[in-house]
């Protein structure tokens, strides 16, 4: 007579499975640990597929937000000091022509002035690390500024043929439906400024003018300058505005870019919850299914030995 095992094919199938099933758990978990994501396709992540995906495609676009605006903050900036700079010399202006009155003496007047234009031009001519033109106003190849002397200035049929710069202000987008205008043209800076310089230049030059000659004032002078005093300080204060106006555009971006930051924590941190493996509970699930694992092999090698011979009464031997 044969003695055959115990277990059936049904049941050996059924443990294998079992095997084969642990194994694929145990895989898995490895490679959450290993790879640090819970899942290699979107398939694996299931019903938070579609959070996952909006996430992404969310904080990409906020990404994109952040870069344009770094570099919008970065203009501004730059024309923040340089305007102040220029309403400084703005203010250097109308003092100077201030001092002159109350001195009876504009024999440094124009030398003044001289310097003033040079330093305003120099600013309104700078340019970006790009090497494009900073107050070109959407012409970037083009200095804004054409004159390079007081006495050009003053030539000038009008004082608006010095600027060349053109109209167009850039713009940002911050956020999704947000966009901040930026960006200072040359003529929308400095006309005021130059309007002063040549009017005082065009006095110098004409028949009353001639301020570095004499020590004293004349009549002529007295009245020219006396008059150029408030509307120095208009222009002073002109740029000042324009100053101001610049500095709520940069707070703006910088604002923005703190809601772009707060963005990109919130963001991330959707994703990383979907995403990233939790290495402790990994760890535990991974000791779980090493568990499973070798609770499967030891019964399946257990049942494949089994045979009707361990469950034959022993006989007891008579003599």
């Amino acid at each position: 007579m044969t003695v055959e095992r115990v277990s059936t094919a049904a049941q050996t199938q059924y443990f294998l499975n079992q095997i084969q099933r642990a194994g694929a758990q145990l895989d898995t978990t490895q490679q959450q640990i290993a790879s640090g994501n819970n899942a290699d396709t979107y398939a694996g992540f299931g019903d938070q597929t579609q959070m996952l995906t909006a996430s992404i495609a969310a904080n990409a676009r906020n990404t994109a937000y952040q870069n344009a605006t770094t570099l919008a903050v970065t203009q501004t900036d730059m024309q923040d000091t340089q305007l102040t700079s220029l309403q400084g010399l703005a203010a250097q202006l109308s003092k100077a022509v201030s001092d002159a009155v109350a001195n009876n003496d504009g024999s440094t007047l124009m030398s003044q002035a001289q310097s003033i234009f040079e330093q305003a031009t120099a600013i309104l001519n700078s340019k970006d690390a790009n090497g494009d033109y900073i107050y070109g106003g959407g012409k970037t190849d083009v200095p804004p500024v054409t004159v390079n002397s007081l006495s050009a200035l003053a030539a000038l049929p009008a004082v608006s043929n010095a600027f060349a710069n053109g109209t167009d202000k850039k713009s940002v987008q911050v956020a999704d439906g947000v966009t901040v205008s930026y960006g200072v043209t040359a003529s929308d800076a400095a006309t005021g400024l130059m309007q002063s310089l040549s009017d005082l230049a065009q006095f110098d030059a004409g028949s009353t003018g001639n301020f570095s000659a004499t020590t004293n004032l004349t009549g002529a002078q007295t009245s020219y300058l006396t008059g150029a005093i408030s509307s120095t300080q208009a222009m002073s204060n002109n740029l000042t505005t324009v100053v101001s106006q610049n500095g709520y555009v940069y707070n703006r971006l910088t604002d923005a870019q703190t809601q772009q930051s707060s963005m990109d924590t919130l963001y991330k941190g959707f994703i990383s919850n979907i995403q990233d493996t939790n290495m402790a509970t990994a760890a535990t699930q991974l000791s779980l299914n090493q568990t499973q694992l070798q609770a499967a092999l030891g019964v399946t090698a257990q049942l494949n030995q089994l045979s009707l011979l361990n469950y034959l009464p022993v006989s007891s031997s008579g003599g």
